[in-house]
C-alpha cells in the first residue's frame, strides 16, 4: 500500500484513468497540518493513519517553504501558492488518549470501511503509549524508528531524537501482550528498513506489518543530497523545478524488483527458522541470536535481555492481530437521519430534517458526508439540499468533514471540534428561541473550531473557545467573540469576529484574511504582530466583504450583535480591523504579477 504523506492527495488520483492505471494510495495521512484532509480524502481511502509523529524530528513540526507551494501543490494542500506551511508540532484536537480516541472515532465515521492507524515514534515508554492507543480503538499502531524520516530534516533532529525501532517495537510488543491487547490491533514497523534480515528482526521482536520509504526511494533513483527543502534535487525527485524534474528516471519496476529481494531474503531467513507464515513468527524473540553481537568487544557487557524478555501468556493465546476493533459508529443517530434524507442524497430534492441532539452524538456529519463523497465525490450537493435542524446540546466533532450541500443547524450549543475539517458545509449554531442569554457574553462552542477546514461556512451565536480557525485553510467564519490562540497557522479563508479575542491571536497565519471588532482598544496587546499587518477596513471590496458576511451571521441566527451593528454601520466601521498575513499580500501579488503575463 503507498503512503499520501501528510500533503493531501490531488483528487485526479482517486480514480482510474483510461487505461485502467490507478494512481490512488491507498494509506491517507491525517496529521497535524491538516492538508487537503477533506471528506472525499477520507472516503477514497482504505486505511487512514493519524501521524502522531515521526521517526525524524519528533514532536518538532514541519515546514514547506514559500517557494516550493507552486499551484499544483497549493490546490492539493488547499492552500495558496507561495504562502510557506507549517505543520504544527501537535495535532491541537488531541491533547490526552482521550482526545485521540474522538480523532479515531471521527475518522472511522468518515470512512467506516477504512482501517485507522495510528502512527507512533519509538522511545522511552512507547509500551504504555501504545496500551492507550489500542484502548482508544486503533486497528493499526505503527512503531517509527528515529532513523528514518524526511531528508529535509535538521542534522540535531536526526540524531538527537526518537529511539531505534528494535526497542520500540520490542516494548510495545511485550505491554500489549502483558495487558491482553495485542490480538485487538496489527503492530507495524518502520524507520530504515532495508533488508530481508530487517524484516526478520522487526518480526520475532513483535511487528506484522512493515513500512519502507527511503530504500524504494533509493531503488527509484534518489542518492541522499538532503536538499530536499531547496527544491534543487539533483536527480529530479524532491523538487518542482520542471528541469530538474527531467533528470528522475525511476520506474515503478525498480520499486517491485527490490521488494522481491526483500521477500527471497526473508522467505529464506523463514525457512531456516521453520516457519511458513508470517502470523507464525510474530513475537518469537526466542529465535533471536544475541550471543554473536554481545561476544563483540564494543559490546561487551551489553543486556539485551529488557529487548527479548517473553511475556508469559495462557496457553493458546496468539501474539498477533486475530480480532477486530469495536467501533460504536452503527450506533449513530445518523443512520436514522440518513433513511429520511434519500430524496436529498439520491434525487438532489432539498430536503428538511428536524431531530433532537445530545453531547454523546459525536461527529455528526461525518458519516452522511462520507455517503455523499461516495456518490457525487468532491462536488457533493448542490448548496441547501439537505438541511439538518437539530435542537440541544451536540457533541464532540459536530459537523466534522461536513460536506458540500450540507446545513446543519443547533439550536442550543455545540463542544470541542465543531466544524473539524469543514469539506464546504454551511454550519449555524444558534442559542434557542426562549433563551435570555446575551449571545455575545455567553461561549456557544468549545475549543479548536474550524481545525483544517478548508470550505464551507460557519455563524456562531455567541463566544468560541480557543483556538478558534487553526490551521483554517478555506472556509468562512462569523463569531461573536474567542479565546486565546485564534486564527493559529491559518493559511486561507476569512473569519470575521465581533468581540474580544483572547492573547496571542494569529501566531503562525501566513493566509487569509480575519476581521476583528475592537471597540475596547485591546487587540494591539493580543495579537501576535510579527508577519501581520494590522489595517483600518477602508477598501471598498473588503467594507462590502466585511458587511455581506454580518448579514449572513444575522439572515442565520438573527444576532442581536450583528443586527446593532448593521443598523450603525457608519459607527462600527472604523472600530474593525483587518488582519493581513504579509506573506499572503506578497502571495497575491506575485499571482498578480503572473496572471499579467499570461494576458
Amino acid at each position: 500500500k503507498s503512503n499520501s504523506g501528510e500533503g493531501g492527495e490531488d483528487a485526479e488520483r482517486f480514480y482510474k484513468n483510461q487505461t485502467g492505471d490507478w494512481k490512488n494510495s491507498a494509506i491517507k495521512q491525517v496529521a497535524s497540518g491538516r492538508f487537503g484532509v477533506t471528506s472525499n480524502y477520507l472516503t477514497n481511502a482504505q486505511e487512514i493513519q493519524i501521524k502522531m509523529a515521526q521517526g525524524a524530528k519528533p514532536g518538532e513540526g514541519g515546514q514547506l517553504p514559500g517557494p516550493k507551494v507552486n499551484p499544483f501543490i497549493a490546490k492539493t494542500r488547499n492552500s495558496t501558492p507561495y504562502v510557506g506551511l507549517i505543520s504544527p508540532p501537535p495535532h491541537h484536537d488531541i491533547y490526552s488518549i482521550e482526545d485521540l480516541s474522538q480523532l479515531i472515532y471521527d475518522l472511522k465515521a468518515a470512512n467506516r470501511k477504512a482501517r485507522i492507524n495510528v502512527k507512533l515514534v519509538s522511545e522511552v515508554g512507547v509500551g504504555t503509549v501504545a496500551a492507550g492507543v489500542a484502548k482508544a480503538k486503533a486497528d493499526v499502531i505503527l512503531i517509527s524508528g528515529f532513523d528514518g524520516g524526511t531528508g529535509a530534516s535538521p542534522l540535531t533532529s536526526l540524531k538527537h531524537a526518537g529511539l531505534p525501532w528494535e526497542l520500540g517495537i520490542a516494548e510495545a510488543q511485550q505491554t500489549l501482550v502483558m495487558n491482553d491487547l495485542r490480538n485487538r490491533v496489527v503492530l507495524e514497523c518502520d524507520g530504515q528498513l532495508k533488508t530481508g534480515r530487517d524484516v526478520a528482526v522487526a518480526c520475532l521482536l513483535g511487528a506484522e506489518e512493515f513500512g519502507f520509504a527511503t530504500a524504494p526511494l533509493v531503488a527509484s533513483g534518489c542518492i541522499m543530497m538532503r536538499v530536499c527543502h531547496l527544491n534543487t534535487c539533483p536527480v529530479g525527485i524532491a523538487t518542482q523545478n520542471p528541469e530538474l524534474r527531467k533528470k528522475f528516471e525511476g520506474q515503478p519496476e525498480h520499486v517491485v524488483n527490490y521488494m522481491y529481494f526483500v521477500a527471497q531474503e526473508l522467505r529464506e531467513i523463514m525457512a531456516k527458522l521453520g516457519f511458513r507464515t508470517i502470523d507464525e513468527m510474530v513475537g518469537q524473540v526466542h529465535k533471536l541470536n544475541r550471543n554473536k553481537a554481545i561476544d563483540h568487544y564494543k559490546a561487551n557487557g551489553l543486556d539485551l535481555t529488557p529487548i527479548l524478555h517473553t511475556i508469559d501468556v495462557p496457553k493458546g493465546t496468539k501474539l498477533y492481530n486475530t480480532t477486530k476493533q469495536e467501533h460504536a459508529v452503527k450506533d449513530s443517530i445518523e443512520f436514522e437521519i440518513i433513511s429520511q434524507a434519500h430524496p436529498a442524497l439520491f434525487r438532489k430534492e432539498k430536503t428538511s430534517v428536524d431531530f433532537a441532539i445530545h453531547n454523546t452524538d459525536r461527529a455528526i456529519g461525518a458519516i452522511i458526508s462520507n455517503e455523499i463523497s461516495k456518490i457525487y465525490g468532491a462536488e457533493g450537493l448542490p448548496e441547501n439540499t439537505l438541511k439538518l435542524n437539530f435542537t440541544g446540546s451536540a457533541g464532540q466533532s459536530f459537523g466534522a468533514f461536513a460536506t458540500k450541500g450540507l446545513t446543519m443547524v443547533v439550536n442550543g450549543n455545540t463542544n470541542d471540534y465543531l466544524g473539524k475539517g469543514l469539506s464546504g458545509a454551511k454550519i449555524i449554531v444558534k442559542i434557542p428561541e426562549k433563551s435570555t442569554l446575551k449571545p455575545e457574553e455567553n461561549i456557544i462552542t468549545g475549543n479548536v473550531t474550524l481545525y483544517g477546514a478548508t470550505s464551507g461556512e460557519a455563524y456562531i451565536n455567541g463566544k468560541a473557545g480557543e483556538r478558534f480557525c487553526v490551521r483554517n485553510s478555506g472556509a468562512t467564519a462569523v463569531v461573536e467573540g474567542i479565546g486565546d490562540h485564534g486564527c493559529e497557522y491559518m493559511t486561507g479563508g476569512v473569519a470575521v469576529i465581533l468581540g474580544e479575542v483572547g492573547r496571542n491571536f494569529g501566531a503562525g497565519m501566513s493566509g487569509g484574511i480575519a476581521y476583528v471588532l475592537d471597540e475596547n482598544k485591546t487587540f494591539d496587546q493580543r495579537c501576535n504582530k510579527e508577519a501581520l499587518n494590522l489595517l483600518a477596513v477602508e477598501e471598498e471590496k473588503d467594507v462590502q466583504q466585511l458587511k455581506t458576511l454580518i448579514e449572513n451571521h444575522y439572515n442565520a441566527t438573527f444576532s442581536p450583535l450583528a443586527q446593532r451593528i448593521l443598523e450603525n454601520w457608519e459607527q462600527y466601521l472604523p472600530k474593525f480591523i483587518k488582519v493581513f498575513p504579509e506573506e499572503y499580500r506578497q502571495a497575491l501579488l506575485r499571482l498578480e504579477e503572473e496572471k499579467l503575463q499570461i494576458t
